[in-house]
């Protein structure tokens, strides 16, 4: 069976999706409102999933599944599989703890809102109330104090008045402190009442949080998963082997779990699977309507670990663990500070899990470890084109330091799918859209206004073919994937960069890499006061 992390869909796959969605849109001209809705929620984003699978005959079937939830339960509407475990029933034990759980919301908001506001509002009146108080009597006294030090530089105290004038003072500051003592009485039970409040909020929130995560653990025991060989393990098993140690929330009901629970419990082999985007992209993510796509890794690279074991599964395209392959980098120039290398499409920048040679172990192998060879930055693994390493810690921090402060202008050259002119972009312009990882999914990035970090880049489209756009990219910032969100997104130029197999287009793409290379770098080096400029020409031609 294909792997689902790393796949080209096979034609049974293909063809399965093409009826999938034929069913859809007849779903869509009906005038039942269950269907109105489903369509609905579809085409505001989900990830639908077919499996091709084989019963004891030998005989072919084709199941379908959509990730998540739709509506109220878990499983609603004919023709898709039902969830590993269904905890929506209405009056389920995860249903009626979840509403527990809600009144237990709304009474604490209610609290907060009602008892705790206004004790802390009747405690910081009185405290405004009494400080103003102590500061009126403080005033009071700073001008008698100014009084008496008058009379005194007059001359016109005898004794007895300087007398009197010192037992005024300290009849003064003894009163500031009984006023004092006296203040911070009125104030004792007021602050007791907000202490008291504030515990039993707490003690409200702590049964709430006991509650969910009970609930939670309730879940993951009883979410019981299948693998080939039947035998069973529940998700509070297979992640605690993990690093995260708990599951994410939404763990286990993603489509390729479904699909390989529903085939095994029918007693079927999965022969391929394959998952598709239907609709428009959520929450930042960049997805496009009709691609494939494969399962994430946050919450399915641990369950689907369980489930395939028994099943033969072929290795992923990109898996580092084949073959190492052979690449050729070229350095183009070097000095004693620095040199500039060419690296081509497949290659990493640095060492990964697998045994694939990366240009820092190039580096490392070509100058000897003497030289404390290091890549001042990187480029993705199919992006080809300029890096610059340095030679030495100084050298090194001096292009990192270049990097950072944005003096070293890239220039990168790309061929985007589609025509830009027929889509009315601008022969030129800037997209500023932040960016941050999809944590659960990655190395996937996505677009984040609320934490991402800045990313910037100018463009100017420099050509144009049937099917793609020729385009020169100068990225202001250096974030991961930046170029290929930036260029995808449909908030950016909606344009994928041809051969992308993480944001872009696979139907009708037969380019054979990334088309995507870093073609020119620009800056002054502070250690010789040099001027440099390097270019790379593009190993690809427009499609």
């Amino acid at each position: 069976m294909n792997n689902p992390f790393d796949y080209t869909p096979d034609i049974a796959c293909e063809e399965a999706f093409r009826k999938l969605t034929a069913r859809v849109d007849e779903l869509k001209r009906s005038d039942n409102p269950d269907d109105i809705n489903f369509c609905r929620e579809l085409e505001a984003g989900k990830m639908l999933g077919v499996l091709i699978a084989a019963d004891t005959s030998g005989a072919r079937h084709e199941l379908y599944a959509f990730s998540g939830q739709l509506g109220d339960r878990g499983f609603h509407y004919r023709g898709f599989v039902g969830p590993v475990f269904d905890y929506l029933q209405p009056y389920g034990h995860f249903k009626t703890k979840e509403s527990d759980i809600s009144r237990q919301n709304a009474v604490i908001a209610s609290f907060e809102k009602e008892i705790l506001s206004g004790t802390n509002l009747e405690y910081e009146a009185a405290r405004k109330r009494m400080e103003e108080d102590v500061a009126e009597y403080k005033e009071r006294c700073r001008l008698s104090k100014l009084k008496r030090k008058e009379q005194r530089e007059a001359g016109i105290a005898d004794e007895a008045r300087l007398a009197a004038m010192i037992r005024q003072s300290q009849f003064e500051k003894a009163e500031l402190q009984r006023l004092k003592k006296r203040m911070a009485a009125r104030l004792e039970p007021l602050a007791a009442n907000l202490k008291n409040a504030r515990s039993r909020l707490d003690a409200m929130k702590e049964r709430r949080r006991s509650d969910s995560e009970a609930l939670q653990q309730w879940l993951f025991s009883n979410f019981i998963l299948l693998n080939a060989r039947g035998e069973s393990r529940s998700l509070s098993d297979i992640f605690a082997e993990t690093p995260m140690k708990t599951p994410p929330s939404g763990a286990g009901e993603c489509c390729a779990p479904k699909l390989l629970q529903a085939t095994y419990l029918r007693g079927w082999a999965p022969v391929a699977m394959a998952e598709y985007w239907y609709g428009r992209p959520k929450g930042g993510e960049v997805r496009i309507h009709g691609s494939h796509y494969p399962a994430c890794r946050g919450k399915c690279l641990p369950v689907l670990g369980w489930m395939l074991q028994g099943l033969d599964i072929e290795p992923p395209l990109g898996d580092d663990s084949r073959e190492a392959g052979v690449f050729t980098p070229e350095v183009i120039y070097e000095n004693r500070w620095f040199c500039i290398v060419s690296k081509p499409s497949g290659m990493l920048s640095v060492p990964g899990k697998g045994s694939a040679i990366s240009l820092q172990q190039w580096l490392e192998e070509k100058y000897g470890h003497d030289r404390l060879v290091k890549v001042a930055h990187r480029l993705d693994r199919d992006t080809s084109g300029l890096i610059v390493a340095t030679f030495g810690q100084q050298s090194f921090k001096t292009m990192q330091s270049l990097f950072a402060t944005r003096r070293v202008k890239k220039t990168y050259v790309a061929d985007l799918q589609g025509d830009y002119i027929s889509r009315g972009l601008p022969r030129r312009g800037r997209i500023a859209l932040p960016l941050s990882p999809d944590w659960l999914d990655r190395p996937r990035q996505r677009i984040d206004f609320d934490g991402g970090k800045d990313a910037v880049t100018d463009y100017e489209f420099t050509d144009v073919s049937t099917r793609h756009s020729r385009i020169t990219f100068s990225p202001l910032t250096g974030r991961t994937h930046q170029l290929r969100v930036h260029a995808a997104s449909e908030r950016g130029l909606g344009m994928p960069i041809a051969g992308d197999p993480l944001y872009g287009k696979n139907a009708g793409d037969d380019t054979d890499r990334l088309h995507l290379h870093a073609h020119k770098l620009e800056f002054t080096f502070p250690l010789d006061g040099r001027h440099y400029c390097f270019e790379s020409a593009v190993p690809f031609s427009l499609p």
